[in-house]
């Protein structure tokens, strides 16, 4: 890659039409370590062109083609694997170990997994005389966030692939440089030209206009409910389909039956990891009344432990937030918890002590938290822990189901016929039970404001597929 300010179009690394060059800033020292190119409308139709033209080739290439053609690009991915960790680490501030053992192996599991299913997916079959089948759905805008950028790149990229659809991605342009490398991985795996290509800038400038294309068929997002609104309205004039995987405040039930020390010890780091910038992230526990004040001292022992500090630096277990405007955010809504009565455990305003420059936050704990305050509904997007007391278990679930949002729900304890009941009240798109291992086999997507469509394996294949039906096929 020759820099930054290129885009990858039509399998070649171009100019953008206009000069526009976005910072990019380390988030662990506030300084701008790199700039990319901001894109424009003829940015957009340039790549969506080179696409569209791609497209009727590589729509019928032969499933062994596409599953050679993954097969390399995860090759070739993991000979860049440390490359794109340390993007990850530099950019986002995700701390090393973590950007390696997270944020960089979440892409290759999601290779690994889509390889697999790809393998037996079936494409058609027939039902009386009707031949029913399952064809690529064409030009697909990819728009990714930054806060998990190589989980939803590569969980978009390789199933529009395998469906034998073209694609033009728009990395977040907060962290993109990992997005940069991953051109090169597609490149160097021999991916067509024009099948993937990739044009940085912001969501009004590149995004929209992607969402709004007549030539492209498809959207997938992943980012901001509020952003999502506005790629569905982009959408709209021209009935494309748009999946969508919005935000996110997902509650963690402990049952009375829990052990609670374990529990809320893990709860820290299921609402903690990647510095609490998950959308699916459980920042609403919810503990019997009786459990509440042993379960904020646990919680807050937890948090106490978590080591804050820059990315590269040795022991850090929490890195910074990814901006400034995100560290405003969660700074506000912090004050909004002290200030509506919520007991902070700790943690609280301002940096931690003797980290005076870059984004970083203290681990915090509230206890006493009430239904309706704001910390316990608005997606904060930090190491923010909002601990709430219930009577019952019906209680329970009504608490954590009255959120606009349905993306993620946990629920701990050691009854399982309960644990599976409470999980089937839950209107949610993931329930993870008692800390599961991440799978990847399993859907990913949300109720209400959370979303639509599923991705991850065959789920997400089904995305980029449009079905037809050929009746009287068998006569």
């Amino acid at each position: 890659m020759p820099d930054h300010l290129k885009f990858y179009i039509d399998g070649a690394w171009v100019d953008p039409a206009v000069p526009n060059r976005i910072p990019v800033i380390d988030p662990s020292t506030e300084d701008v370590f790199t700039e990319i190119s901001g894109g424009s409308r003829a940015d957009v139709d340039k790549a969506v062109a080179a696409a569209k033209a791609a497209f009727k080739a590589f729509s019928h290439t032969s499933r062994k083609e596409r599953l050679d053609l993954l097969e390399t690009c995860l090759a070739v991915y993991n000979k860049r694997y440390d490359d794109i960790a340390e993007a990850c680490a530099r950019e986002m501030g995700a701390p090393i170990a973590f950007a390696k053992e997270a944020q960089a192996w979440v892409g290759q599991q999601h290779f690994i997994a889509l390889i697999e299913t790809f393998k037996t997916f079936e494409f058609s079959e027939t039902r009386g005389t009707t031949l029913v089948v399952k064809e690529p759905i064409g030009v697909c805008g990819l728009i990714t966030p930054w806060n998990w950028p190589l989980n939803q790149i590569v969980c978009k990229v390789a199933p529009a692939l395998a469906a034998g659809c073209t694609m033009v991605l728009k990395p977040s342009e907060i962290a993109p440089v990992n997005a940069l490398i991953f051109a090169e991985v597609m490149h160097e795996a021999g991916v067509p030209k024009g099948v993937f290509n990739l044009v940085n800038g912001t969501g009004p400038e590149v995004g929209q206009v992607m969402a709004g294309h007549p030539d492209v068929d498809m959207v997938s997002f992943t980012g901001s409910t509020r952003a999502g609104v506005i790629v569905a309205r982009e959408a709209a004039a021209t009935v494309k389909r748009v999946c969508q995987e919005l935000g996110g405040k997902s509650a963690n039930i402990l049952l009375p039956d829990v052990d609670l020390e374990d529990a809320v010890r893990k709860g820290i780091g299921a609402c903690f990891i990647n510095t609490g910038q998950s959308c699916d992230a459980a920042t609403r526990m919810l503990v019997p009344h009786g459990l509440h004040d042993e379960a904020v001292e646990i919680a807050a022992d937890e948090a106490r432990k978590q080591v804050v500090g820059p990315a590269f630096a040795e022991g850090t277990m929490l890195g910074p937030l990814v901006s400034q405007a995100q560290w405003d955010k969660v700074q506000r809504l912090i004050k909004a918890g002290i200030d509506e009565g919520a007991t902070l455990a700790c943690g609280g305003l301002g940096r931690p002590d003797g980290l005076n420059k870059g984004y970083f936050v203290k681990p915090t704990v509230f206890g006493n938290v009430r239904p309706g305050m704001t910390i316990e509904q608005e997606e904060i997007f930090g190491p923010v822990l909002s601990i709430i007391p219930y009577d019952t278990v019906e209680e329970a679930i009504e608490i954590a189901n009255d959120t606009v949002y349905g993306l993620a729900a946990y629920v701990q304890g050691k009854n399982m016929d309960q644990v599976r009941a409470v999980a089937a009240e839950m209107r949610a798109g993931s329930v993870y039970l008692n800390y599961p291992d991440s799978d990847f086999y399993a859907p990913f997507g949300g109720y209400k404001q959370s979303g639509n469509g599923r991705e991850y394996a065959d789920f997400a294949l089904n995305d980029f597929l449009e079905i037809k039906g050929i009746v009287g096929y068998g006569n």
